[in-house]
């Protein structure tokens, strides 16, 4: 697990002249290098090709094979290819063998040895074959190309720009493991993207490929661009998925013996390491089931971690020990104190590569576990996604069925009619709260009828109403300038092109597969993941992530609905694969979830900070958004007015907060 990052320069064909070496290029990607130091502080190297065509960074979190010998950038004598790669594969030694078997020689014990000799012996399509996290640049001097790929799932960040050289006026297409790295290079413009901003307004989060610096780009999960040379193709770019969630009808069968073992055979893997694992364990079902597999793998040597609270409302502490003294674990507990969240507040927030609303709580855990000496913990992350633990998995499906007995189709006059009484009443309600009344009407899901109304016979826009910070009414008087433009440019907050492929993804597919496959997709794939890699990463420590195996997903998607989801947020069958031996009172109890009590802080030690944010008319303005619109949610919240909850304005905070720091503006 590392921090990377590199230039290409102008890939020349054979028998081109390779373009002069340029002190300016090492520079740059140096200072790239350096911002992502945090990410890995065991080492640092920076390598460059003969022609200085390409050049890669990389910081080094030491986790396998903690001798020199596991050191990047890494390049393989053999064939010439270089590579700076952040992740593990977890199957490793399986290929490493069959390599060995064909031939192949091996000077050190690390994985990224593996991905370069099973790259020289099979191609760039060998990445089909690995489990694990991983993002990665490899160059190949044989092909004159650098491929860029990502993991299946997106556990592991990659972004990319193209970038003019102010200084030499060369183009250079820039890298990195977080968007910091490159605005730190001083080739990236600090403008927002308004399409980002509202993405932003809708989710709380940036829905990729975009982010929320303009001309930025998201590395898509499961995908490989290559950059190559070629008669008239210098740097040309090509994207290509090879791996896509099993949607539709293309899951394969699978038993539950069969799931289980894939299960437990994940965790096992992803316990290989040369350093302290640990489990951050929250006393609820997903993660007390990564705890018992791992204590089954490793009986008696597993390390659990748990964030107390204060207020009981909050904390689920006696819960996780519980679990903690069945699975005989070494248990730590760390109370996070307002006052101590307060003060460790700033460093969280640096944390946050991108703004996010809900990315605090992973830092304060991955904080408390690094303390605790660990460099590696594993995390329940998924198993409300994959086995049906949201009221999205009853409240969607209920919705479609309505949908199917309403007298009238998407598109028919009574349709239209319909809307558009629905969508008169709640323009009414909002006109009289924003204007007669001076408050902001409520924004949680019994207030959004007008827009469920016109979501109803299609899954996804079903999925991002429920979702939807706001309705789509607030969102548009949140929204000024560019930012409204690009609102009416998205389909149901999603650039078109996403919304078109998650549209397919779900097609044909069982209601309850298909939440599955939007929560994979967008709540995890845009959100969950990219939080986790950028909080923990921010303390160095390696989250793992054992339930988005994609193997597991794939293994998971073969089981009939009814028996993988059912009853809704019950996650039955994951009890029963993975908790057979633990006293299932633990788990009868309301769903929590492990949620920082920010409403309650919101008001107290952070109000004046908060404050002054929100009433910041030239910051709103440099945002794209509306000073009044902000002040006026802001003050319905103080005034704790009904269908306001805490998150609305967090995440305008965070936003607020990110683009202050970072110096942005549209």
């Amino acid at each position: 697990m590392c921090g990377i990052a590199g230039a290409i320069r102008r890939i020349a064909g054979r028998g081109e002249p390779a373009p002069p070496a340029s002190e300016r290029v090492r520079r740059v990607v140096e200072t790239a290098n350096a911002a992502v130091s945090h990410r890995g502080p065991d080492g640092s190297g920076q390598w460059e090709s003969a022609g200085q065509e390409v050049v890669f960074g990389h910081r080094r979190l030491a986790i396998i094979d903690l001798s020199p010998g596991g050191a990047q950038p890494m390049i393989d004598p053999e064939s010439g290819c270089a590579i700076t790669f952040n992740g593990e594969i977890y199957n490793y030694l399986e290929i490493r063998r069959e390599l060995e078997a064909l031939g192949a020689r091996f000077r050190s014990g690390s994985d990224t040895e593996v991905i370069l000799k099973a790259y020289a012996q099979w191609g760039i399509d060998v990445v089909r074959r690995f489990r694990g996290i991983f993002a990665l640049a490899l160059w190949d001097p044989r092909a004159r190309a650098v491929h860029l790929v990502r993991d299946p799932m997106g556990i592991k960040p990659l972004y990319w720009t193209v970038a003019k050289d102010g200084e030499t006026g060369e183009e250079l297409l820039l890298f990195a493991s977080e968007v910091r790295a490159l605005l730190a290079t001083g080739l990236v413009a600090r403008r927002l993207d308004p399409a980002a901003v509202a993405s932003y307004l809708w989710h709380g989060f940036v829905v990729g490929p975009g982010t929320i610096v303009a001309d930025v780009h998201l590395l898509p999960a499961a995908t490989i661009l290559t950059v190559e040379s070629g008669p008239g193709r210098a740097n040309a770019r090509s994207e290509r998925r090879y791996w896509t969630l099993p949607g539709g009808n293309s899951a394969r069968a699978t038993t539950e013996a069969e799931l289980r073992e894939v299960l437990r055979d994940t965790v096992r893997m992803q316990l290989v390491a040369d350093v302290p694992v640990g489990v951050f364990l929250s006393g609820g079902i997903d993660s007390s089931a990564i705890a018992a597999l791992a204590s089954e793998a490793a009986p008696g040597s597993i390390h659990t971690f748990t964030i107390a609270f204060e207020d009981p409302k909050y904390d689920e502490a006696g819960y996780a020990q519980r679990v903690a003294d069945a699975v005989r674990s070494r248990h730590t507990v760390t109370t996070l104190t307002e006052q101590a969240f307060v003060d460790q507040l700033p460093a969280a927030f640096t944390s946050i590569d991108q703004p996010t609303y809900d990315a605090l709580n992973t830092y304060f855990v991955s904080r408390a576990a690094r303390e605790a000496g660990m460099t590696v913990a594993l995390a329940g992350t998924g198993g409300d996604e994959l086995f049906g633990g949201y009221p999205s998995y009853a409240d969607i499906p209920r919705a479609l069925r309505a949908g199917r007995y309403l007298p009238f189709a998407p598109g028919t006059l009574l349709r239209r009619g319909f809307d558009g009484i629905v969508g008169a009443a709640a323009g009414l309600r909002d006109a009289v709260s924003w204007r007669l009344l001076g408050t902001a009407p409520p924004q949680t899901r019994w207030a959004k009828s007008a827009d469920l109304a016109r979501a109803l016979h299609d899954p996804l826009g079903l999925y991002q109403v429920s979702y939807a910070l706001f309705t789509r009414a607030t969102q548009a008087t949140l929204a000024a300038g560019a930012v409204r433009a690009a609102q009416a440019q998205q389909s149901s907050g999603l650039p078109a092109a996403v919304a078109a492929d998650w549209r397919r993804l779900v097609a044909g597919s069982d209601p309850l597969h298909a939440v599955s496959l939007l929560e994979l997709s967008s709540f995890v794939g845009e959100r969950l993941l990219r939080d986790t890699d950028t909080a923990s990463m921010a303390v160095a420590l390696e989250v793992r992530v054992p339930l988005l195996d994609h193997a597991l997903v794939e293994a998971a998607a073969g089981i009939p609905p009814a028996r993988r989801f059912l009853p809704v947020q019950k996650k039955r069958l994951l009890r029963d694969l993975a908790l057979g031996g633990i006293d299932p009172t633990i788990f009868d109890r309301p769903k929590s979830g492990f949620v920082l009590p920010i409403d309650t802080w919101a008001r107290q030690r952070l109000q004046p900070r908060m404050d002054a944010l929100f009433q910041d008319a030239a910051l709103a303005g440099r945002v794209g958004l509306r000073p009044e619109t902000l002040g006026t949610l802001w003050r319905s919240f103080g005034e704790q007015r009904a269908g306001l909850h805490w998150s609305r304005v967090w995440a305008l905070y965070v936003l607020l907060a990110w683009c202050e720091t970072h110096g942005m503006s549209s």
